[in-house]
């Protein structure tokens, strides 16, 4: 049974939420402000961590900065303002997703259920089998992910998106591919969100060694992972 921590001064919401998500299986534990909050986060108690960006004490992108400095832990971010600064700003500091408020309880239990599934797929797994393309390697057993010899930590969402494209360094990919496959929802011409995980991921990568984009946007098209240069001999 999956533990979710919910952490929303909203206890209306949060009591609405916790019976929805034990009817589904899910055992839920709720905090309601972002000291206490992150104090239950850090305890490594729970699977995933549902969290509102406007909290007493610490607020929501707060709480999630310090817990990105210690943990992995799913996270999917809420807000009531639904303004798409917010969203921006949550996923570039590593969150996994993002959902406005008012949201369909349904929904919120979709991509609960498609951001465990993605993290699930690497949690106590130890393998070697490495897909590597020039200097980055990525451990499709553990989720690690090294450039060189430098190892970087990404979010279960960013590691996902960088496999894929990594698989089909070379070639295209379409957005609307990304979407479906990575963040497994239909895709809306208005949401930016893969935009913004390929943008996190552009900073923590880097460029290749001779300096171009490892990541290149195919305007019109979608997004395409560069193979590097060979070195003229």
């Amino acid at each position: 049974m999956n533990r979710i921590l919910i952490i929303d001064d909203d206890r209306d919401l949060c009591a609405l939420l916790a019976e929805y998500l034990v009817s589904e299986g899910f055992a839920v534990d709720m905090a309601h402000d972002g000291n206490d909050g992150l104090e239950k986060a850090l305890k490594g108690d729970h699977d995933l961590l549902v969290l509102d960006v406007m909290l007493p004490g610490k607020n929501g992108f707060e709480v999630l900065r310090s817990l990105r400095s210690d943990s992995r832990l799913p996270v999917i971010m809420l807000s009531a303002r639904g303004e798409d600064v917010d969203r921006i700003v949550g996923l570039e500091i590593g969150a996994d997703d993002y959902l406005p408020k008012p949201f369909n309880t349904r929904e919120l239990v979709a991509r609960i259920k498609a951001v465990l599934r993605r993290f699930e797929t690497s949690k106590d797994t130890l393998h070697e089998n490495l897909l590597q393309v020039g200097e980055v390697s990525l451990d499709l057993g553990s989720h690690d992910l090294f450039v060189g010899e430098r190892k970087i930590e990404l979010t279960s969402v960013e590691y996902k998106l960088l496999e894929s494209l990594v698989q089909s360094a070379g070639k295209v990919i379409r957005r609307e591919e990304l979407v479906r496959h990575v963040l497994e929802r239909p895709y809306s011409p208005f949401d930016r969100s893969i935009d913004v995980h390929i943008s996190n991921l552009r900073k923590k990568l880097g460029q290749h060694s001779d300096g171009t984009e490892r990541i290149k946007t195919i305007r019109g098209e979608g997004y395409l992972y560069s193979l590097p240069q060979r070195k003229e001999e």
